[in-house]
């Protein structure tokens, strides 16, 4: 026997694993000492340090199979003399599709082990002194990922070893008999994974503010606004439609119109199994940003009539956004398995022969549908049901390479 198997398989998975670190204010020390009567001192620093990761997949899958194996269509006709005797194989069809597309994986230190150190200390009277340290509004993370699947699969698929005739035959035994008809067919999609964490690195930077130590009538100032936030947003669009015919047959067998010896049909198993899985749509977000943990703030032994001044504003802004569509998911499966519709009519046998005889294998339909998706999770474990983002490359840069190729 001849065993015909058809696979179809279809990987096509994106994904980047970006790691940067901000750099903001690493390990900074600002220091104004030391300096005469009458003196004017001023440090003044702005920096606008970002981290911005776009992730962008889109997928169109469409997948056409048309598989057929055939041991069936045999007729014997018209013999005279001696048996007919027609006996069919086994006929087995599998098809297996599977699509695995669009995955993002980000993960990106917000804060790092950065130290800032400011010092206002030992300066001569009547002088003024001042540091400001400034993040600009738009500094932070932004972390964009997108996936778009459109996956249409449509597949036909066919095992037959009946629809065998033996007509018009005179003299001996008439015999058919078919062997197994086996259809198996799986379609699985996985489409759209979007992981983020951002920060979460468990470092401790310290931030120590102090004003110690300056003469009369001085004025001494420090001023501090850090004010990075983080800009979250994952989104999934897909569109799957499963079509799936499959069949099995081992009957519509006829043995009509003979004469002489016995007529009999005999029909092996006809079995059909379709599993259709469909996983799509998962977002999973952890960010933990809590930076500057450690914070010192001091002012201490400054002469009379002295005006010291220490503002400190630390804040960010947290948005995480996380959509899922699955406007389509349509799965139109029509799975019949046949050992019946046979026939044995009009024969004429000997008078002591046996009665035509028709007996059929057993016919077994087995369907599975299962969806899954729309799962969207922030700040928890990664849940159990969420697909392994699978990888084709590994990216991992520094912050000077990210931003060159940010062109920043």
């Amino acid at each position: 026997m001849t065993l015909k198997k058809q696979i179809i398989s279809i990987i096509a998975s994106g994904a980047v694993l970006l790691q940067a670190t901000i750099p903001a204010f690493a390990d900074t020390t600002l220091v104004i000492s030391g300096n005469g009567a009458d003196s004017k001192n001023e440090v003044k620093i702005e920096s606008n340090q970002s981290t911005l990761v776009t992730q962008n997949n889109d997928a169109k899958i469409n997948n056409q199979v048309n598989a057929s194996s055939d041991t069936g269509d045999n007729e014997a006709e018209e013999n005279t003399g001696g048996d007919v005797s027609i006996s069919t194989g086994d006929a087995t069809t599998d098809v297996n599709v599977q699509n695995t597309v669009n995955s993002n994986a980000a993960s990106v230190d917000c804060c790092g082990n950065n130290d800032v150190d400011v010092l206002i200390s030992g300066n001569g009277a009547d002088s003024d002194n001042k540091v400001e340290l400034k993040d600009e509004k738009d500094s932070g993370v932004q972390v964009f990922q997108d996936n778009n699947a459109d996956v249409k699969n449509h597949v036909d698929a066919d095992s037959n070893s009946g629809d065998n005739e033996a007509e018009e035959n005179t003299g001996g035994d008439v015999s058919i008999e078919t062997g197994d008809a086996s259809t198996t067919v799986g379609v699985s999609t996985t489409a759209n994974a979007n992981w983020a964490q951002v920060g979460g690195n468990g470092s401790n930077p310290t931030l120590s503010l102090r004003i110690v130590d300056n003469g009369a009538d001085t004025k001494n100032k420090i001023k501090l606004d850090l004010d990075g936030g983080v800009l979250l947003t994952q989104n999934n669009d897909a569109k799957v439609v499963n079509d799936v015919d499959a069949d099995a047959d081992t009957g519509d067998n006829e043995a009509e119109e003979n004469t002489g010896g016995d007529v009999s049909i005999e029909t092996g198993d006809a079995t059909v199994d379709v599993t259709v899985d469909n996983m799509v749509n998962f977002n999973w977000a952890d960010v933990d940003c809590g930076c500057l943990f450690d914070l010192l703030a001091k002012i201490e032994g400054n002469g009379v009539d002295s005006d010291n001044k220490l503002e400190a504003k630390l804040g960010g802004d947290l948005e995480v956004f996380q959509d899922n569509v699955a406007d389509k998911l349509k799965n139109d499966v029509d799975a019949d398995a046949d050992s019946g519709d046979n026939e044995a009519e009009e024969n004429t046998g000997d008078v002591e022969g046996s009665d035509p005889s028709i007996v059929t294998g057993d016919a077994d339909t087995t369907v599975e549908v299962g969806n899954a998706g729309n799962s969207n999770s922030y700040g928890a474990d990664v849940p159990a049901d969420f697909p392994e983002v699978g990888f084709n490359f590994n990216v991992s840069l520094s912050w000077a390479q990210l931003m060159a190729l940010l062109g920043l």
